[in-house]
């Protein structure tokens, strides 16, 4: 008989063997930035799912519903792998892939309001963020994490069924039709961000509203704040996180004041092949079918967990020029980018749209504008 864990083994603070292991890795899970040594002690409830493991972060012992009230935002994570993963047969995505272009298909609405933010996003980068690339990264090899140099014309032809324009939604009917055979859509560049946004909301209605929760800790959301002594927020509103040099993952590259906001980071340093002495990411331009280049990770803060992911990918591709302009016409988004310098071992540091008290980099106060590109540099080893 399959077991379908609440995943206590995986509730923090539990004693016993295996359970004191999981306990030791959590510890290191997010990377949680504090002023003070006098911070409460944190309960940590995770589970794996979506290729990741998701954590939720509370402040311990401030409320008595939180473990309960986890596996419940837990157990929603598990529910929309199931309808929306890419890889599960029997997943609404892979019927909508298998059938969509013969007919449209009706969806529920959570998936349509997915598909819809997915189209904004994607008309607002100019097509740098695109749900439809699967066949770019399957061509690139990427898809089973053996990567290769395709030749033009395998490129060509994936190319050819990639495009937002493609997947055509009528809200009155809620239903999804693809405009061409082949064409396939994976939420994998948003739908852990929208599945975060979506179990946090379970945790505000059961009266939760100081925590922190993040997916695989490249998509983060935090509502209220870190407690200190006597319940008081430890080092001002908010959670301050962590964001890990690209290189170098045991440094910071920067801390991230959130505040009832979410936060999403993209990189190429894990995932890449080198052919011939040039990197290739496996992050690519939907709009040329190539692997972007000029960017190391980017990370995005905005209003919730499904933008910042989705906006994290478009800059990687966009670049930090047409990232500051999208931050400067859209209030309340900012980013944060780590890329090569040219001719030298450091990294260029640019930051865009963060307000007074939420950027801080190594050896520096804070930050809200974007520097000059040598300002910031943070040294970076020389390319493998």
């Amino acid at each position: 008989m399959t077991h379908r864990t609440t995943r206590r083994d995986f509730l923090r603070g539990h004693s016993g063997g295996a359970d004191s292991q999981a306990r030791r890795r959590a510890s290191n899970d997010l990377d949680l930035a504090s002023d003070s040594s006098a911070d409460l002690p944190l309960l940590q409830i995770a589970r794996p799912a979506m290729a990741c493991e998701f954590q939720i972060v509370f402040n311990a012992g401030q409320y008595a519903q939180a473990t309960e009230a986890a596996m419940e935002a837990l157990d929603r994570i598990e529910t929309l792998e199931e309808r929306w993963s890419y890889f599960r047969p029997a997943s609404q995505i892979s019927r909508l892939n298998l059938v969509a272009a013969e007919m449209a298909v009706e969806v529920d609405a959570e998936l349509f309001d997915l598909l819809c933010l997915a189209r904004t996003i994607h008309d607002e980068t100019d097509g740098a963020f695109d749900i439809t690339s699967a066949p770019l990264w399957e061509v690139w090899g990427f898809a089973r994490r053996q990567g290769a140099l395709p030749d033009e014309t395998e490129v060509a032809e994936a190319l050819s069924l990639v495009g937002g324009h493609y997947v055509k939604l009528d809200p009155a009917r809620r239903t999804v039709h693809f405009a061409r055979h082949g064409v396939r859509v994976n939420l994998g560049s948003i739908g852990k961000g929208y599945a975060l946004d979506r179990a946090a909301e379970l945790l505000t209605a059961r009266g939760l509203g100081d925590f922190l929760f993040h997916g695989g800790q490249s998509s983060v959301l935090a509502r209220g704040s870190r407690a200190g002594p006597g319940g008081a927020a430890s080092t001002g509103p908010g959670w301050i996180v962590g964001v890990k040099h690209p290189l170098r993952p045991k440094r910071r590259l920067a801390e991230i004041r959130l505040c009832d906001r979410a936060l999403g980071t993209s990189g190429s340093a894990m995932q890449f092949f080198r052919h011939r002495g040039r990197r290739y990411a496996h992050i690519l331009d939907p709009r040329t079918g190539r692997p972007a280049e000029g960017v190391l990770s980017v990370t995005v803060v905005a209003s919730n967990a499904a933008v910042a992911d989705a906006l994290s990918t478009a800059f990687f591709v966009l670049g930090p020029q047409a990232a500051e302009t999208y931050c400067r016409n859209h209030p309340g988004v900012a980013a944060l980018f780590a890329c090569p310098s040219p001719g030298s071992e450091r990294l260029e540091i640019h930051a865009f749209g963060f307000g007074p008290d939420e950027l801080r980099l190594p050896g520096e106060g804070s930050a809200s504008a974007g520097p000059a590109p040598d300002e910031h540099a943070a040294p970076a080893p020389p390319p493998n």
